[in-house]
């Protein structure tokens, strides 16, 4: 027990000071990466919202989510880490301190950092919603399904909710921006899990349609299926490492929270650095390569070089059914190359 605060002094003399500089430089990086994602993004979505129709609004709303979430992220990372906080790494304040007015910041940037997790899980909440209705209407044609858009924003509130809570519960003194991080990472972290599981069922359905559809139409869908598999393959190491990363971070805060009271001594720079690093990164690696998914299969439909949705003879889909009951057609091809 006596050497508990020793450690404790050292924790705090060795981790919160200001940001070195490699973090600078780091963030720098970073916030460049998502700033170019970001432009590229804009410059997708201006094209495709020019171009109309039912499919491309779809595709603008997933242009739409990537560049809010490469906005949000350029903000935090491009604006210097201490003017949100003297310290780089993560520290115990609670709201309305007088003793700590930085709380302010601290809090606002903790709702910036959620919200750009927000958007960027958004993204694939909205395809695993698509995939869900499509796979109900060919695996069962005759049942009720409810708008894709409308459960998509069930589920986005549903995490929303979660924030706000988070926060109030924040305002109410009922815990430290300590708190907030550690309800943030468990949140991820159950949600990442959730999309490992989803996308690879869904994917396996997926295939099996494309296939199907395949052998009766007598073309070809290898293009889509690689779609697929690279969406899968991908979007399962991108939640896979998010849930790793994500849990680790929750139970060393729950085992320093609960063992000293505050997580002052978890992180070292070298090893927050690291946490922030892969966890960005791997962001950028997913954000890029939706862009190139979604650019390919425009590409290919403006080509007509095999999706389904160039025409409905020999080279495309002849859907069954051809349309749903709101009147909108759907072409699986096109909408699976999301």
């Amino acid at each position: 027990m006596s050497a508990s605060p020793l450690h404790r002094a050292l924790g705090l003399v060795t981790s919160q000071i200001p940001e070195t500089t490699f973090e600078f430089y780091s963030d720098a990086t970073l916030g460049v990466a998502f700033l170019a994602t970001a432009i590229i993004a804009a410059k997708r979505m201006s094209y495709s919202r020019s171009q109309g129709g039912a499919e491309t609004t779809v595709v603008t709303a997933f242009y739409s989510l990537i560049l809010l979430t490469a906005t949000l992220r350029t903000i935090w990372l491009i604006v210097p880490s201490t003017f949100w906080s003297p310290y780089y790494t993560p520290h115990a304040v609670m709201a309305f301190d007088p003793n700590h007015p930085e709380w302010v910041l601290k809090f606002l940037e903790i709702l910036l950092v959620g919200a750009g997790s927000l958007c960027l899980f958004s993204i694939f909440i909205l395809i695993l919603v698509y995939w869900a209705d499509i796979l109900k209407k060919y695996f069962y044609p005759g049942a009720r399904r409810s708008k894709p858009m409308v459960t998509f924003l069930v589920l986005v509130s549903v995490l929303l909710i979660v924030q706000i809570l988070n926060a109030t519960l924040f305002l109410m003194k009922n815990y430290s921006t300590e708190g907030m991080i550690l309800v943030n990472a468990v949140t991820l972290s159950l949600v990442s899990l959730v999309c490992v599981c989803e996308i690879t069922i869904f994917s396996h359905r997926f295939r099996t349609v494309l296939k199907t559809l395949g052998a009766i139409n007598q073309v070809s869908t290898e293009s889509q299926v690689k779609r697929i598999v690279w969406i899968t393959v991908t979007g399962n190491l991108f939640f896979f490492t998010r849930a790793f990363i994500e849990t680790i971070f929750a139970v060393m805060l729950v085992v320093y929270w609960h063992k000293y009271g505050t997580v002052a001594e978890v992180f070292s720079h070298t090893l927050w650095d690291a946490y922030i690093l892969l966890k960005h990164w791997s962001e950028v690696a997913i954000l890029a390569l939706m862009l190139y998914i979604l650019q390919s299969r425009f590409t290919t439909n403006m080509d007509g070089s095999g999706d389904a949705t160039v025409d409905g003879g020999k080279n495309g889909y002849q859907t069954v059914p051809d349309s749903d009951p709101d009147g909108l057609t759907y072409q699986p091809a096109a909408t699976l190359s999301v």
